[in-house]
């Protein structure tokens, strides 16, 4: 059965970040609105996410306790930068917002995954 992470502190740092993430996207700033209007999600759908970054920064930090659970979020925290890289290509909105948010993302929930429980 996969465990708690080997680098707790990892862990908690994505939850940090998403949960600012979250936080900031109650009033968007520019680069997060440019984003979204991007990938043309309907602003009506925007608490969407709101609700899915808390849920995932949430998951992480009961991960840190109980075993699995972390790492399952984790892989979803991975799925769904996987899926906000695809809208941005659908969409071909491959601008700065593109290449330092979600792919920045991307790289960073999945080095947290690989150093978290591999290394």
């Amino acid at each position: 059965m996969i465990d708690t992470p080997h680098h707790w502190w990892l862990t908690a740092l994505l939850a940090l970040v998403l949960f600012g993430d979250a936080v900031m996207s109650f009033r968007p700033p520019v680069f997060i609105q440019r984003c979204l209007d991007g990938v043309r999600l309907p602003r009506d759908w925007w608490w969407a996410l709101i609700a899915v970054k808390l849920l995932a920064a949430a998951g992480l930090v009961v991960g840190l306790r109980f075993p699995g659970v972390a790492f399952a979020t984790n892989i979803a925290v991975i799925g769904y930068f996987l899926c906000a890289a695809y809208a941005h290509l659908r969409a071909r909105f491959l601008k700065q917002e593109f290449w330092l948010n979600c792919l920045g993302m991307l790289a960073f929930s999945v080095a947290v995954l690989v150093v978290g429980y591999v290394v």
